[in-house]
């Protein structure tokens, strides 16, 4: 019998090594993102990740408190960070466990306020790898479709194409890009069955895109239906991409540091 269910988030990432390659899904609201497999990822205290993800720019709960405390008094922190267990890449960036980050938005819409990702370029404590949206989508998408690379048209007359194959094609000048394939995807799903078969309620962000595309794919879901319940009409990714499920707590998290 199949059942890819996991008992614990900390179970499910417990061979996740130092330097892995990792795909992590999310891009801004809280139900865009596997926050208990990234919680759980930071209690390993594993380091010298590279992670691909769309949006790197948010905040940790270290930059979080400091927002707090600068809010004026009465002022509600409404905010993407409000949510106890709204976990994004940013808590491995604040804790230093990434060495790469691959992403399209690398720094924060706050203003003066940098995310930690962009902190940490600066520094050079970790090194920036900077795509276009759907070039980083696609890449990904090849990965699990078993493409090697693909050519676009996005940046083929920038400073990106530099050192890289170009061609014309049908009078259009493409760049070559090569599939970006990952040792874990870490990815938020709605809903799964016992074998892995995914569906989401909300934009899935990536994180549908990413699901295969990685030796070993890890899902984050918040409900888990009977076999036979998904229809094959509504599964979005097929358990055959999805390596491990693990259900969301019905009680939220109130910190990154509690084992779920």
């Amino acid at each position: 019998m199949i059942d890819k269910v996991v008992s614990s988030f900390d179970e499910a990432v417990a061979d996740i090594p130092s330097g892995a390659s990792m795909h992590v899904g999310g891009f801004g609201g809280p139900a865009d993102w596997p926050a208990y497999l990234i919680a759980a990822t930071a209690r390993t205290g594993i380091d010298e990740l590279t992670i691909s993800c769309c949006n790197m720019a948010g905040v940790g709960p270290e930059a979080f408190a400091k927002m707090i405390v600068r809010m004026t008094e009465g002022a509600s922190p409404v905010g993407w960070n409000v949510a106890p267990d709204h976990v994004t890449v940013a808590l491995l960036l604040e804790r230093g466990q990434v060495r790469k980050g691959i992403t399209t938005f690398s720094t924060a819409m706050r203003g003066a306020m940098k995310s930690a990702f962009e902190s940490m370029v600066e520094q050079g404590r970790t090194e920036l790898e900077l795509t276009g949206q759907g070039t980083l989508s696609e890449r990904i998408r090849a990965a699990r479709a078993g493409i090697p690379a693909f050519y676009t048209p996005a940046g083929a007359d920038t400073p990106w194409a530099e050192g890289r194959e170009v061609r014309e094609i049908e009078g259009v000048r493409c760049v070559l890009e090569t599939a970006l394939h990952a040792d874990f995807s870490l990815v938020r799903a709605h809903a799964a069955d016992r074998q892995g078969n995914l569906i989401w309620d909300h934009p899935s962000s990536f994180n549908a895109t990413m699901a295969g595309a990685a030796t070993m794919t890890i899902a984050e879901v918040d409900q888990i239906v009977p076999l036979g319940d998904l229809k094959p009409a509504e599964i979005e990714i097929p358990g055959a991409f999805v390596n491990r499920v693990v259900l969301r707590p019905s009680t939220p998290m109130t910190s990154w540091r509690e084992a779920h």
